[in-house]
């Protein structure tokens, strides 16, 4: 290819000392030689080009510069006296116009504007003689150069980094052009570098490289749309008795493991206090409960105090992919992921179960999933278990149906009603996760709101008063006498959800119940209303009414759909139904430390107490196990 250069204007000075910043950069022959490229000096200066090792030693006394100069920065090579013109060079050029052949030269050109009058090229030949060229516009060949001229991009703008690498690599590179390797932390190759307008461009294997950087997002950071069901993953053990999104994030799931472990004071201590005496010693604990760093924290106290454990999630979208990496990774026979579907999710609870040569003798419960599972498919097990511990009100409303049906065959603890779960856990984890949730997946400001909130128990009262404190206008419905007082006291209108249902903008169930939110209501709602659950159970809200053929769904992001009827009218309804704030936020450590507690103590207490204690039903965590707790 052929390239044009205007030939700037010249100014010649006299040759000063050392000092002076008047040298030419000038012109290197056409094949490569033998010298180091030269490069820009301080400013934008143009660096002198070496002489030859005969010129450089005898223009190094001629210079007459007494002190060795110290090299000029940017130019690498640059002898420190000499500067490659013979002594009876009387002139040269401010500045030139030229153009180098070297292609790994990093800047092809140098300019001065010139204050003098018409431009004109110096150059100085191999041999130091300063020349100027005619007032032509030359044509110069760069053949050695057309794929480095090639890879500059076209499109020039003021981005930041990461879209001017994105869009740089996207408009400007072909794959015949990439470079084949790239490591991480070496500098960009030329055409990476910042342009005369300050934008970068680099091939898409340095995009990739910065996308794989550390401080990226790991939970569902894999492309792989691969069912971990179908895929081979063993630890660094070479064990495969566990099922996750990704085996590689252990490392960044267990950080996140003591991260949680600081704010946690409570279980660590019960972890010190205990690991002595293995209280849970011949255990083998089944779990089924939300996968998350501080539940993390929980089994692997549970296994300090001799405890052997197999868990799964309780809810599809609560799992921290990471988290269950790392537990993995640590022995723990773990299965779940992030999204999984309905099939997956009994899959996984009944991989847990049915080993052979395994039977559990405790559950850990969150929603009843797990004990309706064993109840149902495997009878002759679940007469073997020792006791049960339940912690969401739902499973707790399913363990005394079964007790009135005189079905429950083992005893069961409802840690969902201790004190300490009630007070803490329901109330201030809600009343902050509940605004974080909101915010999350809908960007939206609570200022004048109309916010509708079904039940008002612990968690109801912890999401009005969050509301309320944001300025919402709340209303609450609660069948309860006693918990409808409260709410009256506390400055909150009491209404039927039929009274209000077609002008709040945000419905909120609480409650643990079913069909809470129907068909009917939700048919009646305002144009983007929002509608989520704050309580353990999908059921509160009835989804399964929606997935009619005259409703559109819509997904907007992650946890996020718009539910569309026919004329035009949506409803905005976040993760499905499902508990908000594990779904689509996290909630406080500190909180879930008490609750991880309560639960460890009421395995202990179950798994230890003499035959005969506790009879086939459903007992609340004794008070005495509360003040051990708060002592702690």
């Amino acid at each position: 290819m052929s390239v044009q250069v205007a030939a700037p204007a010249v100014e010649l000075k006299e040759l000063g000392g050392p000092r002076d910043k008047g040298m030419a950069a000038p012109s290197r022959p056409a094949e490569p030689g033998p010298l180091p490229p030269p490069g820009l000096g301080v400013a934008g200066a143009p660096c002198p080009l070496p002489a030859p090792a005969g010129e450089r030693e005898a223009a190094a006394p001629a210079a007459g510069c007494g002190a060795e100069r110290p090299p000029v920065s940017g130019c690498p090579g640059l002898p420190a006296a000499g500067l490659g013109l013979p002594p009876g060079a009387a002139k040269v050029p401010q500045a030139s116009a030229m153009k180098r052949s070297d292609p790994h030269h990093p800047q092809h050109r140098h300019r001065d504007g010139g204050d003098g009058g018409a431009g004109r090229e110096a150059l100085v030949s191999p041999d130091g003689t300063v020349t100027e060229a005619p007032r032509t516009v030359k044509k110069i060949q760069f053949a050695d150069q057309k794929q480095e001229f090639n890879k500059r991009p076209t499109k020039i703008g003021r981005r930041s980094l990461s879209r001017s690498i994105s869009q740089s690599s996207t408009d400007s590179y072909s794959s015949e052009e990439r470079p084949k390797q790239l490591s991480v932390g070496s500098s960009l190759p030329h055409s990476a570098q910042a342009n005369a307008k300050g934008t970068l461009s680099a091939p898409k294997e340095a995009m990739k490289i910065w996308l794989a950087h550390p401080a990226a997002s790991y939970t569902d950071s894999s492309d792989d749309e691969t069912s971990p069901r179908d895929k081979q993953q063993k630890n660094s053990k070479g064990s495969s008795d566990f099922c996750v999104k990704n085996i590689k994030q252990a490392e960044f799931g267990r950080r996140e493991i003591e991260i949680a472990e600081q704010e946690m004071p409570a279980l660590m201590a019960l972890r010190k206090r205990a690991q002595g005496e293995k209280p849970l010693a011949g255990a083998k604990i089944v779990g089924c409960t939300h996968i998350t760093a501080q539940t993390a924290v929980l089994m692997e106290t549970l296994g300090a105090l001799g405890a052997q454990c197999r868990w799964a999630a309780c809810n599809i979208y609560s799992t921290l992919n990471e988290v269950a990496a790392a537990l993995a990774e640590s022995g723990f026979p773990v299965f779940a992921w992030k999204g999984e579907s309905e099939d997956d999710f009994w899959w996984c609870i009944d991989r847990c179960v049915n080993v052979e040569g395994w039977q559990p003798n405790m559950i850990l419960d969150d929603g009843g999933d797990l004990t309706h599972w064993i109840y149902k498919k495997y009878p002759n097990m679940f007469k073997k278990i020792k006791g049960i511990v339940e912690e969401s009100v739902t499973g707790v409303h399913r363990l005394y149906q079964l007790s009135k049906a005189g079905k429950l065959c083992v005893p069961a603890m409802n840690v969902n009603d201790s004190v300490t779960k009630q007070k803490f856990d329901n109330l201030y984890c809600c009343r902050e996760s509940i605004l974080d949730g909101l915010k999350r997946t809908t960007d939206m400001m609570f200022g004048g709101k109309q916010v509708v909130v079904c039940g008002y128990g612990e968690v109801g009262k912890g999401c009005c008063a969050a509301l309320k404190a944001m300025g919402s206008i709340v209303y609450v419905t609660e069948i309860d006498p006693i918990c409808a007082l409260q709410a009256c006291m506390d400055g909150f209108r009491l209404v039927k959800l039929n009274e209000v249902i077609r002008q709040v903008d945000i419905v909120i169930t609480c409650t643990g119940n079913k069909n809470v939110v129907t068909r009917e209501h939700l048919d009646r709602m305002k144009n983007s209303c929002i509608v989520c659950n704050m309580g353990h159970s999908n059921t509160e809200i009835d989804v399964a009414s929606l997935r009619t053929p005259e409703l559109t769904w819509e997904r907007v992001r992650s946890q996020v759909d718009h539910v569309i009827w026919p004329d035009g009218k949506r409803i905005v309804l976040l993760a499905e139904g499902r508990l908000l704030n594990l779904s689509c936020s996290t909630v406080p450590t500190f909180v879930l430390s008490i609750t991880a507690t309560t639960q460890a103590l009421a395995l202990i207490e179950l798994y230890n107490a003499p035959e005969g204690r506790y009879k086939q039903d459903v007992y609340l965590l004794p008070k005495k196990m509360g003040i051990k707790f708060l002592q702690l």
